[in-house]
């Protein structure tokens, strides 16, 4: 096979693989930054958390509308601001750490959605949900994405100082009064919209994986916030466009096989990454000792 019939003719020729490439290409631009204040933030088992948060209002949406997109998303919008609001409130009032009490409402969320599902559905609707199918992205599931990554740009380049201090000197915003507060409630909204709109593409399972591992694995290349960005975007990008190449010649599920992908550039990132990879370590300590 040629080098244009492995990574130019399935775009080209097949209609449904370029559909799957601009909506999981828009997805990346709003996650990617969404997910890299998220590890900034230590804040990195939350997206997991809320991703699980979503399940029980699409498996709502889906009851009562069938696989409307309308209806599952707002159901899953709804759902994750719940569990976000419930978890602040117990955070507050209680002596239970933020991320012992989103754990808890996940966990709940999770299996309050598989029954949901499970009770008045069928096993193909639940790994729909779990699990997605972004081969089969529609029209309106790609106006969704496109949105929810015009908007989480917009408004994080309206909030970026404030929001990227808050992460780094949370004590310095509340000594001077500034509303910290606000920036983490308008942040985690930004989090339940982009974990929605990849729910209907990758699933509630897959779309936090490529919200963080690129992230995670910028981390390791970059020293300044603007490079970590840049490398995580090419990071979930690249998984995004291989993922999807893999999954036309392989006969794989589209879906694990980004997140597949976006793994593995993980894994090389511990290992040969300049900032912290385990062989560049390696090398500066046995350089040090000679």
């Amino acid at each position: 096979m040629s080098l244009h019939e492995v990574l130019v003719a399935p775009f080209a020729d097949f209609a449904f693989m370029r559909r799957a490439l601009v909506g999981c290409l828009a997805l990346v631009l709003g996650s990617a930054p969404v997910g890299l204040l998220l590890v900034m933030r230590r804040m990195s088992l939350m997206g997991d958390a809320m991703s699980h948060a979503v399940l029980p209002g699409a498996a709502v949406g889906y009851l009562l509308a069938g696989l409307s997109l309308p209806a599952m998303s707002a159901g899953g919008f709804v759902a994750g601001v719940l569990v976000a609001l419930l978890a602040g409130l117990a955070t507050r009032y209680t002596e239970v750490k933020e991320d012992a009490n989103f754990a808890g409402f996940y966990l709940l969320s999770l299996a309050l959605g598989v029954l949901l599902v499970s009770k008045s559905g069928s096993n193909v609707d639940l790994m729909h949900l779990l699990f997605g199918s972004v081969l089969a992205v529609d029209d309106a599931a790609l106006l969704l994405v496109a949105s929810v990554a015009s908007v989480t740009l917009l408004i994080l380049a309206a909030i970026y100082r404030p929001l990227l201090l808050e992460s780094l000197d949370p004590v310095f915003m509340r000594a001077i009064g500034a509303r910290g507060g606000l920036w983490h409630l308008l942040f985690l909204l930004l989090v339940v919209m982009n974990l929605v709109a990849g729910f209907q593409a990758l699933g509630t399972l897959m779309s936090v994986g490529l919200m963080m591992l690129p992230a995670i694995a910028a981390r390791l290349w970059a020293a300044s916030v603007g490079g970590m960005l840049l490398v995580a975007l090419l990071i979930a990008s690249l998984s995004a466009v291989g993922g999807l190449l893999l999954s036309y010649h392989a006969e794989l599920p589209s879906g694990p096989a980004i997140i597949l992908l976006a793994g593995i550039a993980y894994l090389l990132s511990m290992l040969l990454a300049p900032r912290g990879g385990l062989l560049p370590r390696l090398f500066r300590s046995r350089h040090l000792t000679n």
